[in-house]
């Protein structure tokens, strides 16, 4: 009896085993081909840069600065490699694509060129997706990283070395959205 005993002992924590082990596997390859989505549309948004930066280059021909700062941003961050660097080269990038469009304000000829227009258009639906994919990496990572923290799965993601993930985090993409606004609702009455 014992040994029935001992037998089902182990193929229960054998069969529970290898499902958590499938589980951590599909959760990981999601990880990596969120990952990879989020790099698909980052290499998008690079390759539209050059583009908007030749178009504001037409108009904007005093604001050598702001288009040199995008242009070595861009560099740098298609050169990073690794998550953390990759994060804060892609932040800095957001951050000189603002500058560049509040330059772009400065020059009306230059908001109606229906070139620029085009590629403002197509930099915001880059940068949507962009967000979508770093969601769905994220959303991703918490339920990898969850079930690797919980018990009993710690056992095995300790006995099979499995890291923890990182969170994929960017700044807010530069574009034409206005910040939300704090006066859509009264502000709330006091109960004096």
């Amino acid at each position: 009896m014992q040994l029935y005993v001992s037998i089902g002992l182990a193929a229960v924590v054998l069969i529970w085993s290898v499902v958590t082990y499938n589980r951590f596997l599909i959760l990981r390859n999601r990880c990596r081909n969120g990952r990879s989505q989020i790099e698909v549309q980052l290499e998008r948004r690079h390759e539209l840069i050059p583009r908007l930066v030749d178009t504001v280059k037409g108009y904007a021909i005093h604001e050598r600065e702001v288009l040199e700062k995008v242009a070595r941003s861009r560099t740098e961050a298609i050169g990073t490699t690794g998550l953390p660097a990759r994060t804060r080269a892609e932040n800095n990038l957001a951050g000189t694509l603002r500058d560049l469009f509040a330059v772009s304000e400065a020059y009306p000829e230059l908001r109606s060129d229906e070139n620029f227009r085009d590629l403002q258009k197509e930099l915001s639906e880059t940068e949507d997706r962009i967000r979508f994919a770093r969601q769905f990496y994220n959303d991703t990572v918490m339920r990898y990283n969850t079930l690797r923290g919980t018990f009993p799965p710690l056992l095995l993601a300790k006995v099979l070395g499995l890291e923890e993930e990182r969170y994929f985090e960017l700044a807010d993409p530069p574009g034409d959205r206005p910040p939300p606004s704090r006066g859509k609702f009264p502000p709330l009455k006091s109960g004096k």
